[in-house]
């Protein structure tokens, strides 16, 4: 890959992660469930499902999960399944805030939310789908093999999407924690997280 097409290809991914989508709704739904740290580490797990799907598309797993639809829909469902957890989760902490109720930023939280934001986006195919139609338009013939190829392009777009990503979790985190003071605007934030949540699980089941 040469210098000048590796530039178009930063560009691109550049527009494309500023684009608002399903992956940046997830991190913004939990900065404002639960601060900054969680909408940062949203964004860092985004970019580990990220990471699997790179590798996924350089080993040509897109074609046969094309080839088979019924894992297709199977992966859709549990990617939904997933999204409704987390609806009624933030739903339910939502409901039990209290003018003492302190705002829960422990450990294990950051986990479950890393490890949710990393499934999720597992759970939605389209991504790999979007490897092999996007990349494939940078590759370049001779020097590197074209696994090498799709390995690059791939963290190129990792690194540039975690950083928009990061910015939009830290930014509505930032936002969501100066208007916690009051714990009807908390239970607020929490039912919108929520509707956030369950609006990406409809879009996961109903967009084919």
């Amino acid at each position: 890959m040469d210098a000048s097409t590796l530039v178009a290809f930063v560009v691109a991914c550049a527009v494309i992660s500023i684009v608002p989508g399903p992956d940046m709704m997830f991190i913004i739904a939990n900065g404002v469930a639960r601060g900054r740290a969680a909408g940062v580490v949203a964004a860092v797990g985004m970019s580990t499902g990220m990471a699997v799907h790179t590798v996924a598309a350089a080993l040509g797993l897109g074609a046969l999960l094309q080839a088979a639809p019924v894992v297709l829909d199977a992966v859709r469902i549990v990617g939904a399944v997933f999204l409704c957890y987390l609806a009624i989760s933030t739903l339910r902490s939502a409901r039990e805030i209290t003018e003492t109720a302190p705002a829960r930023f422990g450990g294990h939280s950051l986990r479950r939310t890393y490890a949710m934001a990393t499934l999720t986006n597992l759970a939605n195919p389209k991504v790999i789908f979007f490897y092999i139609a996007f990349f494939p338009q940078f590759l370049t013939g001779g020097g590197w093999p074209t696994p090498v190829q799709f390995l690059v392009m791939g963290a190129v777009l990792i690194m540039v999407g975690l950083t928009v990503d990061a910015a939009v979790g830290l930014a509505s985190g930032t936002c969501s924690e100066l208007l916690r003071r009051r714990p009807a605007v908390r239970r607020w934030l929490g039912r919108v997280s929520a509707a956030i949540f369950g609006g990406l699980a409809v879009r996961l089941v109903v967009d084919r």
